[in-house]
């Protein structure tokens, strides 16, 4: 009886110097300044992580004080017009990998986290403002998320750790595996921290316009440093 070999991944083999790797890094930063921007300065609200979200809701209509019920449908429904806009231009792509597809998604995001920061310049977080920053900052994470996806790169989806923790604990050494993409896997965490630390800070000290901005500048450099030569598949 013959043995199957091991399951590989499915996504494109790309290394981690490789253009879209390192644009993918950079996106994984500005998702932890985006991250402490919406749950600690949008009263306790994510618009990237909507695993949170869902909890969230559960815990507002459980009584928990300090969530919104609101402030979370407004993210999820924000979210989901994002990554169905996205997924439908994806739909329109003859190409697996379209570099000016990709460039254009990311602009966008920076655009909508622009647009976020001068409505925070412009009007009190606490006050009216408050929906309309949830809802440009989810949907700007929808249109990422789902171009990300269509992407099928492993280990950077650039908003959640989980399966990247898991797997690099369940396939490390001292699991019996062979730690595959390690270097990656640490560098995908290590991005998210050095994005969220600052994003935090700025925050707390009443600068929340100031990390909305940083995360348009830092998306914006990400779109304008991305470059392929052409389309490629996996």
């Amino acid at each position: 009886m013959t043995t199957s070999p091991p399951p590989q991944s499915s996504g494109p083999q790309i290394h981690d110097r490789h253009p879209l790797a390192l644009a993918l890094f950079g996106l994984t930063l500005v998702s932890g300044l985006i991250d402490a921007v919406s749950y600690l300065g949008l009263g306790h609200v994510f618009t990237a992580n909507m695993t949170g979200n869902v909890v969230v809701i559960a815990f507002a209509l459980a009584g928990a004080p300090g969530f919104s019920v609101a402030g979370s449908l407004t993210s999820l429904a924000a979210f989901l017009l994002g990554a169905g806009l996205a997924g439908r231009l994806a739909t329109r792509q003859t190409a697996v990998r379209s570099p000016a597809r990709l460039r254009a998604a990311f602009l966008l995001e920076a655009v909508l986290h622009a647009t976020a920061a001068v409505v925070l310049f412009v009007r009190s977080p606490e006050g009216a403002a408050q929906y309309p920053v949830i809802a440009l900052l989810a949907l700007a994470m929808g249109i990422r998320n789902a171009t990300v996806r269509s992407l099928g790169i492993p280990d950077l989806t650039t908003t959640v750790l989980t399966l990247t923790l898991t797997g690099l604990a369940a396939d490390s050494r001292l699991a019996g595996g062979t730690a595959p993409r390690r270097r990656r896997k640490v560098l995908s965490v290590a991005t998210m921290l050095a994005g969220a630390a600052p994003g935090a800070v700025l925050v707390l000290h009443g600068q929340i316009a100031w990390a909305l901005a940083a995360s348009a500048v830092l998306a914006g450099a990400t779109a304008l440093l991305y470059r392929e030569s052409a389309p490629t598949g996996p």
